[in-house]
């Protein structure tokens, strides 16, 4: 049973774009992010929640910032054994491990892309180190970069599950239509082909469809998708197989430049934005009714 929404509210696919799709009432702003903070680009929870993990992207320093659920910056974490190639998103597992998605790729021609598990069980650490580096390629891809008409391979979402990490990835291409690949990657040591499982479509333009994080309920039947405009609740999923996934768009309300997203319960989300000179720099909180 769908604990969030019921099946009526459910959209697919092949459904009219069109149809009558649930609103969100205006974000709630929760607290403003540090002013350290002006690029975050992904969010995500200790494994007690007491403290929320944030990274930057390109440009910015192989630092994991912790913040204290007011907001507030408790402590630098330096990553020493790497760096901030372009740090996209970050997540965790049920066990607690952290994980970094240095996988941007925004002209889709990495070579080097990776995921990177690091040392941070205790939230007093001031420095850290990558103790797991999981490198990979997309199946598919053969050109780097492909023609732009195919620019689907820069990647801003991923989740851990059972022993997998599954990435969904942000189109680029000319002529945006809204698709986006799902690939699957082991939660291993080595170098890897990620594996093709999904080639799915989300309506609207760039705003409204462009993917930037993604996060997974404790349940692991809800993954939910952000973009700058909405969040895209994905159910009905096969672990080894997203081609038949059930995606429902909510719509925030709201447009800014939303890079980061968590589940704080299984039924509310955290959100952080992006500083520009006249908005952002927040975490919003929103509740799936």
């Amino acid at each position: 049973m769908n604990i969030f929404f019921t099946a009526t509210t459910l959209l697919f696919l092949s459904c009219n774009p069109k149809a009558d799709q649930p609103k969100s009432d205006t974000l709630a702003v929760e607290f403003s992010l540090p002013k350290k903070l002006k690029e975050v680009s992904g969010i995500t929870l200790s494994k007690d929640k007491n403290t929320i993990w944030a990274i930057e992207d390109q440009g910015n320093k192989n630092v994991i910032y912790g913040l204290d659920q007011k907001g507030n910056l408790t402590n630098d974490v330096l990553v020493e054994n790497t760096e901030n190639h372009d740090w996209e998103d970050i997540t965790n597992d049920p066990e607690g491990n952290i994980y970094i998605g240095d996988f941007g790729n925004n002209d889709n021609d990495r070579h080097d892309l990776a995921i990177l598990k690091v040392d941070l069980k205790d939230t007093s650490q001031t420095t850290t180190k990558v103790v797991q580096t999981t490198k990979f390629h997309y199946e598919g891809q053969a050109e780097f970069p492909p023609k732009k008409s195919y620019w689907l391979y820069d990647c801003e979402a991923f989740v851990e599950m059972n022993g997998n990490f599954y990435l969904f990835t942000k189109n680029r291409s000319k002529g945006f239509d809204g698709t986006f690949l799902v690939f699957q990657v082991p939660n291993k040591e080595g170098d890897f082909e990620a594996k093709l499982i999904g080639k799915l479509k989300l309506q609207g333009g760039y705003s409204d469809a462009a993917i930037t994080s993604a996060t997974i309920n404790n349940t692991k039947d809800k993954i939910v998708l952000l973009t700058h405009k909405n969040i895209h609740v994905l159910s009905g999923f096969d672990t080894n197989d997203f081609s038949k996934t059930k995606i429902q768009r909510i719509s925030l309300n709201h447009n800014s430049q939303k890079e980061a997203i968590v589940f704080l319960d299984d039924k509310t989300l955290l959100i952080a934005d992006e500083k520009d000179k006249k908005e952002g720099g927040n975490a919003y909180r929103f509740n799936l009714n």
